[in-house]
């Protein structure tokens, strides 16, 4: 079939249409069109045998000119219909496109244990879940599979607390750390480093996102007993205690990369290492369990924000690593070392923009192509145009 342009076709009155002065359509007929030409070179309306708007890139659509009031386009980069307003381009909605996000989420690190006894084992590091590039994630993992957004959307943004550092007096294991959060990705708090219990028993270190280490003391000849279990995904165990002998000691708290190390009479564990990851553009390791005291020994941060154990006080994970903080075991007046913050941390393509709701602590950089946000603290959403 010929094609029909727009500026040929006439209304001539109620019952005819006078196509090009020499085709003629009465009321009642059907009138078959191949193609109907967009009225102007930059905008209008296309038909063909599907029908369809002129579609026009963003960089095309702004470099138009010659455009009236009510003209439309389809959009191809935001995947929606724009209208002119005799200004200015609009959106009829937002982009129907969905594009990627990579994340690296980080809960709060568990605190150490404390107790009077020189045996405080050292918090679990806060779960961690990456996605980013071909890096693996805690635990040992492969990463995930980056999530794919929206435009226009909002998305729940949660950074989880350390837990709150134990003072010797209270003779208990550390406090569990919080869940970090962005969208369905959710982790678990790093579990509490133990604390040698009156009983004569050894105690086991708490579960987490990365274990706690165990404590006790061998003047009883505590049998073994295995740190805290770590989350699958997420983290490592912390250190066992290990028993025999004279002496006492508290294991390391796990990592998201290793185990924390065992506590074997009166040396305590060092806490698990931490996971590398370049998701900002520079590799930082975060992650880092607990270090155990024992017998007045000390027990060291695992790479990655864990806080050191000591008789004098445990040192806290570093914030928004989600490092385990270090145990103690000297007079009624030190305490343990509180569990780092969380973190999350998300890379998106720079060509789009990111809105951070209120009750967020966030900064933005750019990385090459990519921008990078990172939230530091608070609850709340965040949306990208």
């Amino acid at each position: 079939m010929s094609k029909i342009k727009a500026n040929e076709i006439e209304k001539h009155d109620a019952s005819e249409i006078t196509i090009n002065s020499d085709t003629h359509v009465k009321a009642g007929q059907k009138l078959v069109v191949d193609t109907i030409e967009e009225k102007t070179a930059n905008a209008g309306i296309q038909l063909s045998s599907s029908l369809g708007l002129v579609s026009k890139t963003t960089t095309e659509m702004n470099a138009m000119s010659g455009m009236a009031a009510g003209d439309i386009i389809y959009n191809e980069t935001k995947g929606t219909i724009y209208v002119y307003n005799g200004t200015s381009w609009n959106a009829m909605s937002g982009s129907t496109f969905p594009f990627t996000v990579e994340s690296l989420v980080i809960a709060g690190g568990g605190s150490g244990g404390a107790d009077d006894n020189s045996v405080g084992a050292g918090g679990g590091a806060g779960g961690l879940r990456n996605s980013y590039a071909s890096e693996n994630t805690g635990g040992g993992a492969s990463g995930e599979t980056p999530l794919s957004l929206m435009e226009g959307t909002n998305y729940t943004v949660t950074i989880g607390a350390g837990g709150a550092a134990r003072v010797v007096s209270d003779e208990a294991s550390g406090n569990d750390g919080s869940s970090s959060v962005f969208h369905t990705i959710s982790t678990v708090g790093g579990g509490g480093g133990a604390a040698y219990a009156s009983s004569g028993a050894a105690v086991q270190g708490r579960t987490g996102g990365s274990g706690g280490g165990s404590a006790g003391w061998n003047y009883t000849n505590d049998a073994t007993t295995a740190g805290g279990t770590g989350t699958s995904g997420q983290g490592y165990a912390g250190g066992s205690y290990t028993g025999g002998g004279g002496g006492r000691a508290g294991g390391g708290g796990g990592g998201a990369a290793a185990v924390g190390a065992n506590a074997d009479t009166s040396t305590p564990g060092a806490g698990g290492a931490g996971l590398s990851s370049s998701i900002t553009g520079s590799a930082v390791t975060r992650g880092g369990g607990g270090g155990g005291t024992g017998d007045g020994s000390t027990g060291a941060g695992g790479a990655g924000g864990g806080g050191q154990g000591t008789m004098s006080g445990g040192t806290a994970g570093t914030a928004n690593t989600g490092g385990g903080g270090g145990g103690t075991g000297g007079s009624s007046s030190t305490s343990s070392g509180a569990g780092g913050s969380g973190v999350v941390i998300l890379r998106y393509a720079n060509t789009l923009t990111v809105s951070v709701g209120a009750g967020l602590t966030a900064s933005t950089a750019t990385d090459g192509s990519s921008k990078v946000t990172t939230f530091t603290a608070g609850t709340g959403t965040v949306s990208f145009s």
